[in-house]
């Protein structure tokens, strides 16, 4: 294990790694930014169509609810291994990093789909009732009340989300998807090197902390529910929000 402090071993196995957390980082940050495209609406659908949302539909709710359900329930190995047709089809391969961002995608939106619908729900529903009173309309109160409302949840969800999908590559690497995983695994278990895969634990627990620590320092710098002051004015705030809504 010590060798990992000498010359010889970053000279060997430092351009692997270096190649390995950028693969890492390609496909959590391609992944995450689909899995939200898709995920962000389906979670404010179930909050507009809930039995107390501002749009209330008990069929299109069971339905989303449903499917998201069917998406959670899956391991991602095995959804990864399942869908693989599909993935070739959209991205013509079913390896590598490429291979792995369909199924990051396709396994990671549902979970965002539910922290975002948890995050929303956390919105006072006094503030809705008001927008509503003002004559806002359904995208108005969505992109004016929910989201600005929800910010500091859903950065700290976005923070869970990106950590979750930086869990499935390492087992994305299992089946050849590349990044650290695959290091860790073609290096640190077939080849019985295990300094291999001691640096590579040790590079995503790094990944896990820096990602935590700079959304929640986002997360608290944007929360209002921390401000004694920005909480007195809310009222004003949600009033220069829907100024130009009539």
């Amino acid at each position: 294990m010590l060798e990992i402090f000498t010359a010889d071993f970053w000279s060997q196995y430092g351009p692997l790694l270096w190649d390995g957390t950028v693969d890492t980082l390609v496909m959590v940050g391609i992944s995450t930014v689909f899995a939200y495209i898709l995920g962000l609406p389906l979670g404010v659908a179930l909050i507009l169509t809930q039995a107390h949302g501002i749009r209330p539909n008990r069929a299109v709710n069971r339905i989303l609810g449903w499917i998201i359900n069917v998406g959670r329930s899956l391991p991602f190995i095995i959804l990864m291994i399942a869908i693989m047709d599909f993935t070739k089809l959209i991205v013509g391969t079913k390896i590598g990093v490429r291979g792995a961002i369909v199924p990051l995608v396709v396994s990671a939106a549902p979970f965002i789909a539910r922290m975002v619908e948890t995050s929303l729900a956390e919105v006072d529903a006094g503030v809705v009732e008001a927008a509503q009173s003002m004559g806002a309309s359904t995208f108005q109160i969505v992109w004016k009340v929910y989201l600005p409302e929800a910010k500091p949840s859903l950065v700290l969800g976005g923070a869970i989300s990106i950590v979750t999908i930086l869990a499935y590559t390492a087992i994305a690497g299992a089946v050849g998807a590349g990044g650290l995983g695959d290091l860790a695994i073609r290096y640190g278990y077939q080849r019985k090197v295990p300094s291999m895969m001691l640096v590579t634990i040790i590079f995503l627990i790094v990944l896990v902390q820096v990602i935590q620590f700079i959304f929640s320092h986002v997360s608290n710098h944007i929360d209002k529910r921390l401000d004694p002051t920005a909480r007195s004015f809310k009222g004003l705030d949600l009033l220069s929000r829907f100024a130009h809504t009539k």
